[in-house]
């Protein structure tokens, strides 16, 4: 899994293309002014809450992603210690046998 930083612009913004199908004029109360800079207020900080948001949930899939890769390795270095143990038990046991066996011979 990659992260990727990604740059988004806030200002100025760019409204998107429409095509103004009734040209009337508009009555605004309070004044478009006003709207705007109520409106531009919350958009930015809309923005900044939702890159934060993308920020927590990017850090969180990067200690997933760390955390998984540390129960695998983990997962094979259990097996890895069971085999060595494994061999090393059965070469204590082939020992403990030969030395019977010639202590059994030389009588």
């Amino acid at each position: 899994i990659a992260q990727v930083p990604v740059i988004e612009q806030l200002l100025p913004i760019t409204p998107p293309e429409t095509e103004i199908a009734d040209e009337r004029d508009i009555i605004f109360e309070p004044s478009p002014q006003d709207i705007l800079e109520s409106l531009l207020k919350k958009y930015v900080q809309n923005q900044v809450y939702v890159s934060w948001l993308d920020t927590i949930a990017g850090e969180h899939a990067a200690r997933m992603t760390s955390m998984d890769a540390a129960t695998k390795n983990a997962g094979e270095m259990i097996e890895k210690l069971q085999l060595h143990y494994n061999r090393s038990r059965q070469a204590a046991i082939t020992r403990e046998l030969i030395e019977i066996i010639s202590g059994a011979e030389s009588l």
